[in-house]
């Protein structure tokens, strides 16, 4: 693969193609994100169907634009309707969308058929034995990066360099004593801080990794990407994991780890692994995330009615499962139940379906939270967390509690050659989620839906005191 990505890389750049977007869910855009922070190059990531995160993505230089479509199964319906309106775009502006759109997929998919039949711009074919989230040194993550200027055989390389330590039989095997750090039965929960690694994004990607490959069959390590100062620490089920430079010798927490990039992608793949056969599941299989992916795939041909309001505060609409806002008026009182609810053993998630732009600093509410419900607490952007972190909510032990933050004041966007608009969309995920979770797993679930986007800094400030 490499030579004809380093030929393409070469013939964008001197067409001046130098605005890279990649679109794709889980690891197909969790990876290449983190090589591009790390390596400071710009790459423009789309893993939402916000109608205002996609109308930014479309609204650059489409000229000097080149799109990566990616999708292992090449089905996946937030990225098939990603590329359906880039393509729109291109052929609005006057441009041939088949010169800026390259496609990277498993051989036989629907995406490659569609690419071959459009005469897109190339098509890379991935491993199909590799799973998603393990696909970081695979296309998935070095296409994108490679076009967007990272030298990726670098990369490769530092990968290489410690393969034969991880694949060692010995007890000084690092990814071994990894894994059996992370499995161990008294503290499934990881609260990963990065301490100035340089690997910049390497906790959310660890966490999509862990969440997705071990949260199955009741069991699972809760993953929790937390900020420096982490109350969440102070439940006694956690362990404190700490990503540092190869600089640091202090060796202060449960766990730490350092290495250079390509090196950590490998480390934690193979430590991922082997915690998940020592806690008695298959790290390979993501059955929560695959119904997921079908149930969107089922928005096409019916939409949900969505559930009743329970009320309206100020505009915010109000919903739950059943009991849980019994004599509740205010999003306050809203809230405080839903907290009220959170298991001595589990963990409140924050779900918000908004644009993870233009709303970013909602994610400081996460440390107010865990502090309060002095349990921990993870933050998740929909709807690319269903394809990850979702798996743990669904399959792995029932102890969660759930706040989902979804708005209905973006400006929509129609889906060309499709029923659906992006707003319908991502509305109809959002109530989909929460119904699995409420009804189906009968976890506690508060749903917020903002009818203005001056509601987000009320929300914040609620859940941030």
């Amino acid at each position: 693969m490499l030579p004809g990505l380093a030929k393409l890389a070469s013939e964008l750049q001197a067409e001046g193609k130098t605005r890279v977007v990649v679109c794709g869910m889980g690891g197909s855009s969790l990876g290449p994100e983190v090589i591009a922070r790390s390596h400071d190059v710009p790459l423009i990531v789309l893993d939402s169907t916000d109608p205002g995160q996609v109308r930014r993505a479309i609204s650059g230089d489409l000229a000097s634009t080149i799109v990566v479509v990616s999708s292992k199964s090449g089905r996946t319906l937030e990225t098939d309707s990603q590329r359906r309106i880039f393509e729109a775009a291109f052929i609005q502006a006057g441009l041939d969308p088949a010169r800026h759109i390259v496609v990277v997929t498993d051989p036989g998919s629907p995406l490659e058929a569609t690419s071959l039949a459009a005469g897109y711009r190339k098509t890379f074919l991935a491993d199909p034995k590799v799973g998603g989230r393990y696909s970081v040194l695979s296309a998935f993550g070095l296409v994108p990066a490679a076009l967007a200027g990272v030298d990726v055989e670098a990369i490769l390389d530092e990968a290489e360099a410690v393969a034969p330590s991880l694949a060692e039989n010995s007890e000084a095997n690092p990814a071994l004593v990894l894994g059996a750090a992370m499995a161990t039965a008294d503290h499934p929960i990881l609260v990963i801080r990065d301490f100035g690694s340089g690997a910049v994004g390497l906790d959310d990607w660890t966490e999509g990794l862990i969440a997705e490959s071990t949260g199955k069959g009741g069991v699972g390590l809760l993953p929790v990407v937390a900020d420096t100062d982490a109350p969440d620490l102070l439940a006694p089920d956690t362990l404190d994991v700490r990503l540092v430079s190869l600089a640091d010798e202090t060796g202060e927490g449960d766990i730490t780890v350092a290495g250079t990039l390509g090196a950590q992608f490998l480390l934690w793949e193979y430590a991922t692994s082997i915690a998940s056969r020592l806690i008695g599941v298959g790290p390979f299989d993501q059955p929560d995330v695959e119904s997921a992916k079908a149930a969107a795939r089922n928005l096409l041909d019916s939409i949900p009615e969505p559930e009743p309001i329970s009320f309206v505060d100020d505009g915010i609409e109000v919903r739950a499962t059943t009991g849980l806002l019994d004599g509740v008026s205010t999003v306050e009182h809203a809230i405080a139940a839903l907290v009220a609810t959170v298991n001595p053993r589990g963990y409140l998630a924050v779900m918000a379906y908004l644009d993870r732009e233009e709303f970013a600093n909602l994610e400081s509410v996460r440390a107010p939270l865990a502090a309060r419900t002095r349990r921990p607490v993870t933050f998740g952007w929909g709807p690319r967390f269903l394809h990850s972190t979702g798996q743990l909510h669904k399959g792995g032990e029932p102890v969660g509690t759930f706040l989902q933050i979804t708005g209905s004041f973006a400006e929509d966007l129609e889906i060309p050659g499709g029923p659906l608009s992006f707003d319908t969309l991502i509305a109809a995920q959002a109530a989909g989620d929460a119904k699995v979770l409420g009804q189906d797993h009968k976890r506690p679930v508060l749903r917020l839906n903002l009818t203005s986007s001056t509601h987000v800094a009320r929300i914040r400030s609620i859940l941030g005191a």
